[in-house]
């Protein structure tokens, strides 16, 4: 089974100038007063979830394992007649950045969730490392434990429409005993009425209580820590209830 990762064509399709504008007004709230000036994102991908912060003059850069993705982050960045600094590599080694500091460091995309428990703790780890005294750590994901209480199968998005085709995208979560659970990715793509081309994709995550991390942000000395939901600016503020999250701390400045 192919992932959606390898094919950066389909995973943008489901951007457009409406969620692009949704995204920077998430951020711009949810940074709120914070003074950060340069971020990097270690899971950047194509670069949808970031790119808009350019434009709140924020300097973006960004570390992704798909070359493919870079290249389509890189061409999105060009297009808008801007730049980002971009390295290929593993979020779990981030030595490519070496000796660099940024005001925030930041997973976007859920992607926390593709290595297992103790890689996250390692991951945290390995961004602070970058994070500039009193600067910020930040990731987003789904939120696993609402997940895994109710045993969600299936996860369905609204059609929506590229160069006349309309898109369907449905989400089937296979839940393993080992916890672990596989998302099938489903994709139809219709004109005049007819399915003309299928594609499925699989993705394996490994669901972490919320807990595990903030125990590691607060042991690496952050604080000010706070946790809203994806968008910010939505009005569910049960966390039992919430189906995507963001965390952000402030380091300790020396």
């Amino acid at each position: 089974m192919s992932r959606l990762y390898d094919r950066a064509d389909i995973y943008d399709l489901i951007d457009s100038d409406q969620r692009t504008d949704t995204i920077r007004r998430d951020w711009r709230e949810f940074l709120d007063e914070r003074e950060i000036h340069t971020m990097l994102d270690v899971s950047i991908g194509t670069g949808s979830m970031t790119l808009p912060l350019q434009e709140l003059g924020i300097e973006i850069s960004g570390s992704d394992l798909s070359e493919a993705m870079l290249d389509r982050c890189k061409k999105k960045a060009s297009a808008k007649g801007t730049s980002v600094e971009l390295k290929c590599c593993d979020f779990r080694d981030l030595s490519c950045w070496a000796g660099r500091e940024f005001d925030c460091v930041v997973s976007t995309g859920n992607a926390l969730g593709y290595v297992n428990n103790s890689d996250v703790v390692l991951t945290l780890g390995k961004m602070d490392s970058l994070v500039k005294p009193g600067g910020f750590l930040c990731f987003d994901s789904r939120n696993w434990e609402m997940i895994q209480k109710e045993k969600q199968r299936f996860y369905f998005y609204n059609p929506f429409f590229r160069d006349g085709n309309r898109i369907n995208l449905v989400q089937v979560w296979d839940h393993h005993a080992d916890g672990s659970i596989t998302f099938n990715l489903l994709y139809s793509f219709e004109k005049d009425n007819r399915v003309f081309q299928r594609e499925i994709f699989e993705e394996l995550y490994h669901p972490f209580r919320i807990n595990l991390a903030l125990d590691k942000m607060k042991e690496m000395g952050y604080d000010n820590i706070a946790i809203e939901p994806v968008p910010c600016f939505s009005e569910q503020r049960d966390f039992s209830k919430i189906d995507w999250y963001r965390v952000i701390g402030q380091k300790t400045a020396c």
